[in-house]
């Protein structure tokens, strides 16, 4: 996966807590894309130092989504459990099953980043939470994905 196709930004993505959005509604920004499930261990530990990288762009081209796996029919008590714990200020939404496998492109750990430049390029992507890295590896993404 090299580009987000326009028909793949344009799917509507079910919010967690609040409306509907797009991955079409940041063109033009660099997004990040957190891959995650309440029930994920290293998803819990990853999302602090997300938080710090995030607040340190506000105001910037930059807009962070988190879209959770789980099925919301069977799940959506559990993840708002799990957000009421930690502070996750991330667009936050439903993978329904296509939008996940094409954004985890054959891989199946989470947590998952994936990094998209202003044209819709992925600049980065990986699986996994390193300790104490995962923030400064988001921020070198990030920083990156603005000089395209």
């Amino acid at each position: 996966m090299n580009f987000l196709p326009e028909s793949f930004r344009e799917r509507q993505i079910k919010g967690v807590q609040k409306g509907d959005f797009r991955l079409a509604d940041f063109d033009g920004k660099v997004v990040v894309i957190n891959i995650w499930a309440s029930w994920c261990g290293p998803c819990r530990r990853e999302i602090p130092e997300y938080e710090r990288v995030r607040k340190s762009y506000e105001g910037r081209d930059v807009e962070f989504v988190a879209l959770t796996t789980e099925d919301p029919r069977e799940s959506a008590t559990a993840v708002n459990k799990f957000l009421r714990q930690v502070d996750f200020g991330f667009h936050l939404g439903w993978a329904d099953s296509e939008t996940a496998r094409f954004l985890m492109n054959g891989r199946s750990g989470i947590p998952q980043t994936i990094v998209i430049d202003t044209n819709s390029r992925v600049i980065k992507h990986w699986t996994g939470y390193a300790p104490g890295r995962s923030g400064d590896r988001l921020t070198d993404a990030i920083d990156e994905a603005l000089r395209k």
